[in-house]
C-alpha cells in the first residue's frame, strides 16, 4: 500500500469516528459569524474528500496590539513643581515732622532742629508760636530761618539757601498774632489760600492748617466761616488720611488747659487726627475715638501738667523734642522723640477698609 493510500484510509476512519459530517454550508456560516467578531482573524479552510475543515482562529488585540494586562501598575503621578512667589516691593511711607512752640532761637530749638534734620523728612508742619516773643519782623529769621531755611520756599533770609519747593507749613500761634495782623508771619511765608488757614496734599495725607486765635477774621467757633470751610474741605478729600493741626489745644492736661472754642466735631467731619500745641508738653489723648496730640516742646520753656484729663494716655515733659509721622495708604504712625533720641511714644492707626 502506498503512503498516499494509508493517509486517505486514516482520515476516513477518523471522520467516521467523529459522527455525521458537517455540511459545507453550515461551516461557511460559522466561519462568517466568527469572522465578524471584532479582533478575530480567520484562516483559509482546507478541503479533504468533500469535507471542509475550518482551522482554529487566532485572537489578537484591537489594531494588532497585544491585549493589555489589567493588573499592570500605572506609572506614578508626577509631583507638582514648586512656584516661587514674586517679591513684593514695600510701600515707601511719607515722612513728615511736627514741631510746636519752637521759635525761641536758643539751644533747645537748635537741638530739636538737628533731631528733625536727621530724620530727613519730606516736609515739616508746625503747631504755632513760630516767633517769640511778639511775632516781630526783627526776630523772625533768627527764630525760624536760622534752623529751618532748607525747607522754606521762597526763602529770602540770610542763613543760606532755601528749598526748591516749599516744604515748611506753619500754623499761626498767639505769639505770632502779637504783631499787628500777624503781618511779619504773612510776609515771611508763602502759603496756600489766605495763608492764615489753608489745606494741601502730600502723598497719602491731606493736611488742614487752621488759625485758632481769636484774632482770626473768619472766626474760631464751630459754625464760623473757617469751620464751614474745614467741614467742606474734609468732605471733599480723597486722600487716605486727613490731618488737622493748629495752635491752641482742644484738650490738654497742661498749664493752659483745654481751649473749648476749638472743640469742633472733627471726627464727624472726617478727620483722622488733631494736632495742637500751646501747652509746652507732649500729650496724647483719645477723645470720642479720635486721637488728639499736644506737641509744644520744640524749643520754648517747658510746662508742668496740672489737671489730668480723662482720655489722657501718654504725657511727657522731661525735655524737648518733636514728632515724626510716617504714613502709607494703609496705616499712619505717630512718634514723639526727645532731643536725646528717646522714643517717648508710638501710636499707629490702621486704615479701616
Amino acid at each position: 500500500m502506498t503512503r498516499f493510500k494509508i493517509i486517505i484510509l486514516f482520515l476516513s476512519l477518523l471522520l467516521s469516528a467523529c459522527g455525521p459530517s458537517t455540511q459545507p454550508s453550515d461551516l461557511a456560516a460559522q466561519q462568517t459569524a466568527v469572522a465578524g467578531t471584532p479582533g478575530a482573524v480567520s484562516l483559509p479552510a482546507a478541503t479533504l474528500a468533500g469535507t471542509q475543515i475550518v482551522l482554529p482562529m487566532v485572537m489578537r488585540g484591537t489594531e494588532g496590539s497585544p491585549t493589555p494586562n489589567p493588573t499592570q501598575p500605572l506609572p506614578p503621578t508626577p509631583l507638582p513643581t514648586s512656584t516661587t512667589s514674586p517679591t513684593l516691593t514695600p510701600e515707601v511711607p511719607l515722612r513728615f515732622a511736627v514741631i510746636g512752640d519752637y521759635g525761641a532761637g536758643g539751644q533747645p530749638e537748635a537741638n530739636v532742629a538737628g533731631l528733625v534734620a536727621g530724620w530727613q523728612p519730606e516736609l515739616i508742619i508746625t503747631t504755632g508760636d513760630n516767633n517769640y516773643p511778639s511775632g516781630s519782623a526783627d526776630t523772625i529769621d533768627a527764630n525760624i530761618g536760622q534752623f529751618y531755611h532748607a525747607y522754606i520756599y521762597p526763602y529770602l533770609g540770610g542763613y543760606g539757601a532755601g528749598a526748591d519747593q516749599n516744604r515748611f507749613f506753619p500754623s499761626l500761634g498767639n505769639h505770632d498774632w502779637v504783631a499787628a495782623n500777624a503781618q511779619p508771619y504773612l510776609d515771611y511765608f508763602t502759603l496756600p489760600g489766605n495763608e492764615r488757614y489753608y489745606d494741601f496734599t502730600w502723598g497719602p495725607v491731606h493736611f488742614f492748617a487752621l488759625d485758632s486765635d481769636p484774632s482770626e477774621p473768619d472766626g474760631v467757633g464751630s459754625s464760623s466761616p473757617q469751620a464751614v470751610w474745614l467741614q467742606n474741605a474734609l468732605a471733599g478729600s480723597t486722600r487716605p488720611w486727613q490731618i488737622v493741626y493748629f495752635h491752641t489745644a482742644p484738650y490738654s492736661s497742661g498749664r493752659h488747659g483745654s481751649t473749648e472754642w476749638m472743640r469742633w466735631p472733627y471726627k464727624d467731619w472726617g478727620a483722622d487726627a488733631v494736632l495742637a500745641g500751646h501747652d509746652h508738653t507732649y500729650e496724647r489723648l483719645s477723645i470720642g475715638g479720635l486721637p488728639y496730640f499736644v506737641n509744644g516742646l520744640g524749643g520754648g520753656g517747658i510746662y508742668q501738667f496740672v489737671n489730668i484729663l480723662d482720655g489722657s494716655q501718654v504725657r511727657y515733659n522731661a525735655g524737648h523734642g518733636a514728632m515724626l509721622v510716617e504714613a502709607t495708604d494703609s496705616q499712619i504712625t505717630f512718634q514723639f522723640i526727645s532731643s536725646q533720641g528717646e522714643v517717648v511714644d508710638t501710636f499707629t492707626v490702621e486704615k479701616q477698609q
